[in-house]
């Protein structure tokens, strides 16, 4: 590969990943925390790429005047996997992580706290919940803070051998890290809709259907369901 290209190579690579650090695409490969660091990464490749082109069309000019020589080089092939990432974000830059995940996946069991490390839950008839944080009532409260109350719950549908899930990825840092967070939907109105479908669910919790054994996954006894467009941000952290 020539000098030239590697060089615009560099510049287009800066700037897919300035792209994906303004127009928030980069939600779908680590958290929101991590943003700076992906506009300055680009920001910084985009300059290095800048400054390389600059200076050897100084340098083809002052060849061209015969006032110095220019050896001619062979750069390293692999520079051409440079041309994979900018066309990854370009072209066919994947979803964000769904329900064959989930599937692969096992579920991450819910950090075991005590039981008065859960505050009583917000007075309302229907109350909003991260299925992190219904997860980890549900497997975990002793006091049963959840049971009787009705919550909000959003994710995308995965149909395994045993039902319906509602689930939701979550990651410590970037996506190769993520694992998912799990409810079972006992409403058969619910197989209708097709994997990785987003839905906003609000119902109760099944009182000890969270054990280790199905990896805390609760049922939930549905009182509506509605679809929802995904969210730009599908992680939860």
């Amino acid at each position: 590969m020539r000098r030239e290209t590697q060089n615009v190579l560099l510049v287009l690579l800066g700037g897919a990943l300035l792209k994906l650090g303004v127009n928030g695409d980069y939600l779908r490969y680590v958290k929101p925390a991590q943003q700076p660091w992906v506009i300055a990464g680009g920001a910084v490749i985009l300059l290095l790429g800048a400054v390389a082109i600059v200076r050897d069309v100084l340098a083809a000019r002052r060849t061209r005047a015969g006032t110095t020589a220019h050896d001619h080089h062979h750069p390293a092939r692999s520079a051409w996997l440079l041309v994979v990432p900018v066309l990854a974000v370009f072209l066919v830059a994947p979803p964000a992580l769904g329900s064959d995940s989930v599937i692969r996946a096992p579920a991450r069991p819910a950090v075991a706290q005590d039981a008065a490390a859960f505050p009583p839950l917000p007075a309302g008839d229907v109350v909003p919940l991260t299925l992190t944080e219904f997860v980890t009532r549900a497997g975990w409260d002793s006091r049963g803070s959840l049971t009787g109350r009705t919550v909000r719950l959003t994710g995308f549908v995965v149909h395994d051998k045993d039902g319906v899930l509602l689930a939701r990825m979550v990651i410590r840092c970037c996506a190769a890290d993520a694992s998912p967070m799990t409810v079972r939907l006992t409403d058969p109105e619910a197989a209708r809709y097709p994997d990785d479908t987003w839905l906003e669910v609000t119902g109760q919790v099944v009182p000890g259907t969270a054990v280790p054994a199905n990896g805390y996954t609760a049922d939930v006894t549905v009182r509506s369901l509605r679809t929802v467009p995904a969210p730009q941000d599908a992680y939860e952290y």
